[in-house]
């Protein structure tokens, strides 16, 4: 890494106290207006990803550096060169921005702002990877992407000011817009600037930096600064390493790759054994390669975080001079940082109770991190969404044990995978045995790819091929709501204090006695879609019936939690011992709030599934 970098105090987690701006003393004068992120490209291709929903605009940063100590992982070796290679560290930052997001001027001095495609550059490139990914033919895969979701923007603006105001005491789904261009007043004892909670997003297999930004920047809609890492250890479809001048020794690089500046890292198939992710492979996982992925993930969290104290410590500039995302480099924006007031971003944000937050194989790595306390004691709590509990490595050290609070989200389709349900109460009983708060419920009507971008730029897919019955936008207010409302209670109140989330007391809902099942599709389906029984029925009835049906359901005292399975909560008595007061009576009090998982009869008092298509609309 470049000599201009100076060692972060990575033990710092205090405001940098600058003077106070007449507009920050007085959060009701005037100022610039945000404005709402829309493009023609975007209107006429393919409707845009959502607006974010919390009471802050997002701002978005992309940042490649090389690491410290240039290495290899594992021992496994295609073509005579070492597989897994860690160079550089590539990650995006969603970050709430300030006032005037969008209006006038760009941060870089330009007529329009830059705002990130969803699908990474170079875009044809990433394309073809998701073709090599899914087994389908590159050049059509490529042509579909372009008349889908190859020119969608995400909903935040590159290189905006880091927001200097707290929020509003609303968000946007409750008062509009409107929301984005108005500050709250600060709590008492806090400083003027807000200083924001830090959460790293870890991405699944076939996921990019991008691949969850309606989860990110819903986040940072909240007031969460979210460092979204590009793992470079073949799980995603492609990524391109832009290579450092010096390249250390221990790094096998072919000549092309000296002569073009850059690699390209491919998802990789486990040798003779192509379908280890799949329920009901005889062979198993590849251990031996996942097992190395995780550790070469971990690296990368590792290094994210120290160029993140960096920032926090006022070297931004020298993280900025070493980013190798600028114009020339494969992958880049011409707009690289250039533009960002790095002194905006000096004690702004904590380095301690860090969220970590994974999907899939990413919460797989979520777990481990949380495992290895002594390697990550600035993360104070996890989230995991629909893990693969297959990956996880076996933990013999009695000292390596999840010991922090935990929030487990599965889809319907993945609990229907009984030996991954299993590894994750095996978890969630592992967090418990440590005196830690736990939570783990399931979205209903959902699928694996509810908690990312995919089920919302292709609805259809989703419901026609996966047989999801949530909207796919519900499915991710619910994973997000869930979230923030965990957040609240578990982190420590001066950082939780701007959390302006939605309270639906989704973790108020009750422990199911058993598992249900009525959406488990057939065993060749496991883990990949649901049943929907009458579909076709269901598909043909129309939206005013489906609305006036669930209407008489509730006048006439139906289920309103119908769209939460709860399976493990918190007694009352762990409530207690963690000072936070139960809002209701909490059942399965004899099992310590776990759900029974051999049992597999339905609870009648839960609406089926018919129903809850027809919600859908």
């Amino acid at each position: 890494m470049s000599q201009n970098f100076r060692r972060a105090n990575s033990t710092g987690n205090g405001p940098i106290h600058r003077p106070i701006s007449k507009s920050q003393d007085a959060p009701a004068s005037k100022h610039p207006n945000s404005r709402q992120p829309a493009g023609l490209r975007e209107k006429i291709l393919r409707t845009p990803l959502p607006y974010y929903s919390g009471p802050y605009s997002v701002g978005f940063l992309d940042i490649e550096v090389p690491v410290r100590t240039p290495r290899t992982f594992g021992s496994i070796k295609r073509n005579h060169k070492h597989l897994l290679a860690l160079e550089t560290v590539l990650f995006s930052v969603y970050y709430p921005s300030a006032f005037g997001s969008g209006s006038g001027a760009s941060p870089e001095g330009e007529k329009k702002w830059s705002r990130a495609t969803w699908l990474p550059r170079p875009r044809v490139g990433v394309a073809k990877g998701y073709a090599k990914f899914a087994g389908l033919p590159g050049s059509p895969t490529a042509a579909f992407f372009a008349m889908t979701s190859m020119f969608t923007k995400l909903p935040a603006y590159r290189n905006a000011k880091l927001a200097q105001h707290w929020p509003a005491q609303h968000n946007s789904r409750e008062a509009g817009f409107k929301v984005k261009n108005e500050a709250g007043q600060p709590p008492p004892g806090e400083p003027e600037e807000p200083i924001f909670p830090l959460l790293i997003f870890s991405h699944g297999l076939g996921g990019t930096r991008t691949t969850y930004s309606s989860v990110c920047g819903e986040f940072a809609s909240y007031g969460f600064v979210v460092v979204a890492i590009e793992h470079r250890d073949g799980s995603g479809p492609r990524t391109y390493v832009n290579l450092p001048q010096e390249v250390s020794g221990d790094i096998e690089l072919t000549e092309n790759e000296r002569k073009r500046g850059y690699a390209k890292m491919d998802y990789i198939f486990p040798k003779d054994n192509a379908k280890d992710t799949m329920p009901g492979n005889k062979q198993g996982v590849d251990s031996e390669l996942r097992a190395a992925q995780i550790e070469l993930r971990l690296a990368e969290i590792e290094e994210a975080y120290h160029l993140m104290s960096m920032i926090h410590s006022g070297d931004g500039d020298a993280v900025a001079a070493a980013n190798l995302r600028v114009k020339g480099h494969v992958g880049s924006s011409s707009r690289g940082l250039t533009g960002v007031d790095w002194s905006l971003w000096e004690g702004r944000f904590h380095l301690k109770q860090v969220t970590i937050l994974g999907h899939s194989f990413g919460s797989a790595t979520a777990v481990e991190v949380l495992r290895h306390h002594d390697r990550f004691q600035y993360v104070g709590q996890g989230i995991i969404y629909d893990i693969w509990g297959a990956a996880i490595p076996p933990q013999d050290d009695p000292s390596h044990r999840i010991n922090v609070p935990l929030l487990g989200i599965n889809s319907e389709a993945f609990m229907y995978w009984p030996e991954n349900f299993e590894r994750v109460m095996s978890i969630c009983k592992e967090a418990k045995q440590h005196g830690s708060l736990c939570w783990l419920m399931t979205v209903r009507g959902t699928v694996h790819i509810s908690q990312s971008d995919f089920s919302i730029l292709y609805p259809r897919i989703s419901s026609l091929l996966l047989k999801m019955t949530a909207d796919p936008r519900r499915a991710i207010d619910l994973n997000i709501n869930a979230s923030l409302e965990f957040l609240k209670e578990v982190m420590p109140a001066r950082i939780s204090a701007m959390n302006r989330g939605t309270n639906e007391h989704l973790l108020e809902v009750r422990t199911l006695d058993a598992l249900p099942e009525e959406g488990r599709p057939p065993n060749e389906w496991t883990a990949v879609r649901l049943k929907i029984p009458h579909e076709l029925r269901l598909r043909l009835t129309p939206k005013w019936v489906r609305k006036h049906n669930r209407k008489k359901e509730l006048e006439s005292g139906g289920d309103e939690n119908h769209e939460i399975w709860m399976h493990v909560a918190p007694t009352k008595d762990e409530l207690a011992r963690h000072g936070l007061k139960p809002e209701m009576e909490l059942e399965n009090e004899q099992n310590g709030g776990m759900v029974e998982v051999c049992g597999n009869e339905a609870r009648q008092n839960h609406r089926g599934i018919e129903q809850r298509y027809m919600d859908r609309g």
